[in-house]
């Protein structure tokens, strides 16, 4: 009788584990809110009432289009500032809520050489004029939370600001200059004008937070991401923009220290479409992480919901998928705020579905779903550059940490339609499989302390030797079946990645050693990936 019990009792836990396992998988998939999103169909209109009323913990600034809309319709559905007004509005809302778009700082005071387009240029201008013009306008905005200069106005690289030393219009006495001298002078008297209008405002009481567009440490930029390497990019100076730089070359100086924020533009200059346009996502990425790495000031990037070109008319929006993962991964690339921005001199008249507005809204409502972890301290888990996941077209995840908790986005950017990737999700000793669907986004929070479905915490599969380990590591690979080719990466605690190859190991016992790069001695883990399981094991590396 005790050898059947034992049988029955087998049979039950094995299914039991089974029910159990299935049950995590799928609830651990299915992390869509309850609202389902039903796009609008008909022309010019974005239907607000039809999403539950929600809020985020960011500074998000809606500058779209209104079609008529005057309760406020964005300020309950996740954006917190207003810069684009309808009916009442801004009479009606409090001055928290309430932000703008500077246009024309440096254009609208006359004939002036800084406002020629071709010249951009800091000498011969009208000083009163120009401070004149910006008193009037900050006596605008004195109740303002946010105002945005955009300016507009420089040249930006050497060799075109050099280019000026043959413009007639340009004082003899600075061409006179050399080509170093020109150089420095230029860039200093250009961040004085770009400094004083912050000045002129701060002067008149404007008390809003500041930024400026498009001004900072790395600016817009798309072919040349992968050329330079992710440590280049975030310690070679030389890529950094002087705007935002002192006199000795350094992040700092007059204009950066009036900034309150940095706004990057990560407009999408080429379309889904496009041969390089599926890098859409680690491009939006990039330029949050790249600066990030640069200043901790807040990031509040301007993205935009068209395929970027101002002086097109009939200049098409992005795609939804797209413009959901836009409202999404900007957060998890540590961005404080988003500012959803449309141009304003778009012709009136005309028809376009705004699909991929609701589905932007959609995304923010997705995140709100998981808004407390959001909410006060939290770590980001960001395994690998978004520059790196551009050059190798991967799936991109992100993670971040709460308590006991991991929130992941993801994203296949370069998948078809119906396919589905698989893709392992880690942080420290915790690791997960999840699928993606197409080009769908995923976003999901876990319980790190679940491990059923994840990593394999035994040891005689896996022994990592020396450790303590400086120049190398030896790995002892058993318990295949056959040759099982096995993912290796080399992360710290925030899931970075700093080795990663293929390795196969064989039936019975499989040695290798892999040569480590130069790493800063600390805590590390160690993951072995087969289509069946994860095992990390903790490697400390000394210098």
């Amino acid at each position: 009788m005790t050898h059947y019990t034992n049988i029955y009792l087998k049979a039950f836990f094995s299914t039991f584990l089974s029910i159990l396992l299935t049950a995590l998988t799928a609830r651990s998939q299915n992390c869509q809110p309850g609202y389902v999103l039903n796009p609008v169909t008909t022309n010019n209109s974005i239907e607000w009432s039809k999403f539950p009323e929600f809020s985020l913990p960011f500074k998000i600034i809606y500058s779209g289009p209104r079609f008529g809309d005057t309760q406020s319709q964005p300020l309950k559905h996740g954006f917190n500032h207003l810069a684009a007004f309808s009916g009442s509005e801004p009479g009606s809302l409090q001055p928290s809520q309430l932000a703008a778009l500077w246009y024309g700082v440096a254009t609208s005071s006359g004939n002036q050489p800084w406002a020629d387009n071709a010249l951009r240029s800091p000498w011969g201008n009208d000083t009163a004029a120009y401070r004149s013009y910006w008193d009037a306008y900050a006596s605008t905005v004195t109740n303002l939370d946010i105002v945005c200069l955009d300016i507009e106005r420089m040249q930006r690289e050497d060799r075109d600001i050099l280019a000026l030393k043959s413009n007639t219009q340009i004082p003899q006495n600075y061409r006179n200059l050399s080509d170093a001298d020109f150089l420095a002078t230029y860039k200093r008297d250009i961040r004085w004008w770009y400094t004083e209008a912050a000045n002129r405002l701060r002067l008149k009481g404007v008390k809003a937070a500041l930024t400026s567009y498009s001004d900072v440490p790395i600016r817009n930029t798309w072919l040349n991401i992968t050329t330079n390497s992710w440590q280049d990019w975030t310690t070679n100076l030389a890529r950094t923009h002087y705007l935002v730089q002192d006199n000795a070359g350094k992040i700092g100086g007059s204009f950066y220290n009036a900034m309150d924020f940095l706004s990057p533009s990560p407009y999408y200059y080429y379309g889904y479409d496009h041969p390089i346009g599926k890098d859409y996502l680690s491009y939006l990425l990039f330029s949050i992480e790249v600066n990030a790495a640069w200043s901790d000031k807040p990031i509040i990037p301007f993205v935009w919901l068209r395929v970027h070109d101002s002086y097109d008319k009939n200049i098409p929006l992005i795609t939804d998928f797209m413009a959901e993962a836009t409202a999404i991964f900007p957060f998890f690339a540590g961005a404080k705020g988003l500012w959803l921005w449309e141009n304003p001199f778009l012709s009136a008249d005309r028809q376009e579905n705004y699909g991929p507005y609701e589905h932007f809204i959609y995304g923010l409502y997705r995140l709100s779903q998981f808004k407390d972890m959001l909410e006060g301290n939290y770590q980001l888990v960001i395994p690998m550059s978004a520059r790196d996941n551009m050059e190798q077209q991967n799936p991109v995840w992100r993670g971040i940490v709460k308590g006991g908790n991991i929130l992941i986005a993801a994203q296949n950017p370069y998948a078809a339609d119906n396919a589905t990737t698989s893709i392992t999700v880690s942080y420290q000793n915790w690791a997960r499989n999840i699928t993606l669907k197409g080009k769908e986004v995923f976003l999901c929070k876990f319980d790190l302390n679940d491990s059923v479905n994840g990593v394999e915490s035994s040891l005689d599969r896996v022994n990592v030797f020396p450790n303590p380990a400086a120049q190398e590591l030896n790995f002892s690979l058993a318990g295949v079946n056959g040759v099982t080719l096995v993912d290796f990466a080399l992360t710290n605690s925030k899931g970075q990645i700093f080795l990663q190859q293929k390795l196969k190991a064989f039936a019975g016992e499989t040695k290798t050693t892999v040569p480590l790069p130069k790493l800063s001695a600390g805590m590390y883990f160690a993951r072995f990936t087969t289509d069946k399981r994860t095992v990390i094991k903790k490697v400390v590396i000394q210098q």
